[in-house]
């Protein structure tokens, strides 16, 4: 009797951990959602593999819907693409804090410049006006690194 309390005992541990690790992981996505649809961003630093390339987004206005499309816009030029925030739970991301297991992905298809920005970036820190991003190659390795603030 004593054995089969005690496993009914871990197993409730067990399951209330996860629970906690669910509704934490939602939170933070929530938050990360909230943060950048609210308003308007710019790209300060794009360090891309082994070259910064930040001057390609100059002047270009970032705008993330709450539909996941994501606009840049610069004089009358605008380039269309997704965004999303999604929880990946894998437990092999680099070690950043609240943001272990949330990928914030952007897309988009065309031109060259902003294809580069196609990735699934791990969080490095969020503030209400700035967020860093982080990508590692799986094949080369090399790192590449975004920052957004907000104008």
């Amino acid at each position: 009797m004593k054995t089969a309390m005690f496993v009914l005992l871990a197993l409730f541990f067990i399951v209330a951990c996860d629970d906690d690790d669910n509704n934490n992981s939602t939170s933070e996505v929530t938050k990360v959602r909230n943060t950048v649809v609210n308003g308007q961003w710019k790209i300060t630093y794009f360090f891309d593999t082994d070259t910064d390339e930040t001057d390609n987004f100059a002047g270009y206005v970032f705008e993330f819907a709450s539909n996941d499309i994501l606009t840049a816009t610069k004089g009358s030029t605008n380039v269309s693409g997704s965004w999303s925030v999604t929880d990946n739970d894998s437990g092999d991301d680099h070690s950043n804090g609240d943001y272990d297991d949330i990928d914030f992905n952007i897309s988009f298809a065309s031109p060259a410049d902003f294809e580069e920005l196609t990735e699934d970036w791990e969080i490095i820190s969020l503030t209400s006006t700035k967020i860093e991003l982080r990508h590692v190659s799986g094949g080369g390795g090399g790192t590449d690194l975004l920052t957004f603030e907000k104008i």
